[in-house]
């Protein structure tokens, strides 16, 4: 296996799955819930996110070619969706309390689109039409950005007391700065790929 590619892959599925970003809708939707609860819905809903992805993962071929797409066309698209989320990250929008009056979630809003979001498919379905032959260094991948977000979010009560909100914020606001390298890295080379078919 190429675990550099691996590593790589991995690094940018945790940025855009965001778990820090989504500690605080995590502890807010499942506010009502008890510890104990909170921490088995918590992991319940990201096992199914996980579930998801593999699934996006393992037909990514089959999708793309039963809805007649090309990489080309799916680079440049996630492209544009990591840019959209990354700004989004680096410029929060004001959020309200709707989310608190989910009681115990099922799969929305947490499992998908927080964790399984359109961006996280885009960018598994590429890896997946750009390299199908490295489907295990992919599952690998994802499977070590899921533990790391999943740790992460279980242990967020006691993260949020060590580094408070503000420090989430610019936690956050890092990780949005890094995808908008990858998400234009990624469109130019959708772009490059078009204009080579020409």
């Amino acid at each position: 296996m190429n675990w550099s590619d691996i590593a790589a892959a991995a690094v940018t599925l945790f940025l855009i799955m965001d778990p820090l970003g989504n500690v605080p809708v995590f502890n807010a939707v499942l506010s009502k819930l008890e510890r104990r609860r909170r921490s088995l819905v918590m992991v319940r809903e990201l096992l199914i996110a996980l579930v998801i992805l593999l699934a996006f993962l393992l037909a990514g071929n089959s999708i793309l070619g039963f809805l007649g797409l090309t990489q080309p066309s799916l680079s440049i698209a996630g492209g544009i969706l990591l840019f959209i989320i990354s700004l989004r990250m680096i410029f929060p929008a004001q959020t309200g309390d709707d989310d608190s009056e989910y009681e115990d979630p099922f799969i929305v809003p947490l499992a998908v689109p927080l964790i399984a979001g359109p961006s996280t498919i885009a960018v598994l379905l590429l890896l997946s039409s750009n390299q199908p032959g490295q489907i295990l260094e992919w599952s690998v991948a994802l499977f070590i950005a899921w533990l790391g977000s999943t740790l992460l979010l279980v242990a967020s009560p006691y993260l949020l007391s060590v580094i408070g909100n503000r420090g989430t914020r610019a936690l956050v606001r890092l990780m949005g700065m890094i995808l908008v390298i990858l998400a234009t890295q990624m469109l130019l080379d959708g772009i490059r790929a078009f204009i080579a078919t020409l």
